[in-house]
């Protein structure tokens, strides 16, 4: 058995009281912890329960545990309780910036670009009803004489057509050449009277020079163009009238163009247009639209927009297909996002507003059409909005699992 001495056993005794007296100070700066303090602490740590895991690119399909999604070569995402933002216009998804970057989002930003608006379709061209002349018989008479002519045939102006007799003329120019010359007034109301019934004033001046009555006439072509009606044949009886022929000019024409009525909000008369025909050895038309009709076709939905189409030389002919290209004739600036940054849910449109801080809201838009690769924006966002053109179908997807619905913002004009 070891023996110590009193020396020593003082110091051990001195020391084990020191111990002690350590202990007792360091047990007195920490008292017994609140139960309030637990509950806070508890609290603050179960603030981001995981709710559940899932797989970004299949967002609807939940995991109870982590692991690798059956779906995609990837881990799965936790979804906690609470991952959304409260901003100014309501409730947005909140997304970590780092798996913002993982999952390849792309943002724009909404810009006012120049825009001189272009529709293409499809029509066929036809006649100018505004350049079409018909003859028609002025008092009744018959058909002497038909030139050799048809429907379909071009005739140039001044070309006869067929000589008719007219027997209701023989008694106003009797009257006419029984009357002194010194009774002018008279002599005047007889002119009028063989004017009303056809009488060109060639021939009531050959009448009166040759002091003979003429019932025979020549008709010729007013104007030049395409005979599209020919209604005489040699022997026939016309009544007073009657239509012989109706000639259509082809110097012009008309190209009817079917719009669908949602694309014609910017088509204004005096918009360019051109017409490419089928043929691609064909001249191509410049012209410009001169109105829309004012009805909408029932079956197709569709407004029809007439274009005045110059045909110099004749070089096409009504009937001939081919593509229509229009351009209006103001450029404005107009507010545009990326095409593919349009969201279209079947009953609204929307986009992904990108926010600060990785938050994310969908905003409702009302467009209009698109000119190349933008689409334009009539209200629903302002200049220097970011938007998201990646990615933004699953942000939606978030948003619809939270509940959270689109809003508009202020109205913006252009």
């Amino acid at each position: 058995m070891t023996r110590f001495s009193l020396r020593q056993l003082t110091l051990i005794a001195v020391g084990m009281l020191a111990l002690g007296t350590l202990i007792g100070v360091l047990l007195s700066s920490h008292p017994e912890p609140n139960p309030s303090s637990i509950d806070a602490t508890i609290k603050g740590k179960t603030e981001r329960q995981i709710l559940y895991w899932y797989d970004p690119m299949v967002p609807n399909q939940h995991f109870d545990k982590p692991g690798k999604s059956p779906f995609m070569d990837m881990d799965l995402v936790p979804k906690y309780a609470a991952e959304t933002s409260e901003g100014e216009d309501g409730a947005a998804v909140k997304i970590n910036p780092a798996q913002v970057q993982n999952l390849g989002m792309r943002t724009a930003i909404a810009r006012r670009i120049p825009v001189q608006r272009e529709w293409e379709v499809t029509g066929k061209l036809g006649f100018n009803q505004r350049n079409q002349a018909v003859i028609q018989l002025r008092a009744a008479g018959f058909v002497s004489k038909v030139w050799p002519l048809a429907e379909g045939d071009i005739v140039a102006m001044g070309q006869p057509i067929a000589t008719l007799e007219v027997p209701e003329w023989l008694d106003a120019q009797n009257e006419l050449l029984a009357q002194p010359l010194e009774n002018r007034r008279l002599l005047h109301t007889l002119r009028e009277r063989l004017r009303l019934l056809g009488m060109p004033d060639s021939l009531i001046t050959q009448a009166e020079d040759t002091r003979l009555p003429i019932t025979q006439v020549t008709i010729n072509a007013p104007i030049s163009g395409v005979i599209t009606e020919l209604s005489i044949k040699t022997g026939m009886a016309m009544a007073s009238g009657a239509t012989l022929a109706r000639i259509n000019n082809i110097d012009s024409l008309w190209l009817d163009a079917a719009i669908p009525e949602a694309q014609t909000e910017d088509l204004q008369a005096g918009a360019r247009a051109c017409f490419f025909a089928t043929n691609p050895q064909a001249p191509v038309l410049h012209g410009k639209l001169e109105y829309l009709l004012p009805t909408v076709d029932q079956a197709s939905g569709t407004v029809t927009a007439r274009i005045l189409l110059d045909n110099p030389a004749s070089q096409l002919k009504p009937g001939t297909s081919g593509r229509i290209w229009l351009q209006s004739q103001s450029e404005e600036q107009v507010l545009a996002v990326p095409t593919e940054a349009v969201i279209h849910t079947g009953k609204t449109t929307l986009v992904m507003l990108a926010e600060s801080g990785g938050a994310f809201r969908p905003v409702m838009v009302r467009i209009g059409y698109e000119v190349g690769d933008q689409t334009l924006i009539r209200s629903g966002l302002h200049e220097g909005d970011k938007v998201v053109v990646s990615g933004q179908f699953l942000l939606d997807s978030e948003a619809s699992l939270l509940g959270i619905t689109a809003h508009s913002q202020e109205m913006n004009h252009d």
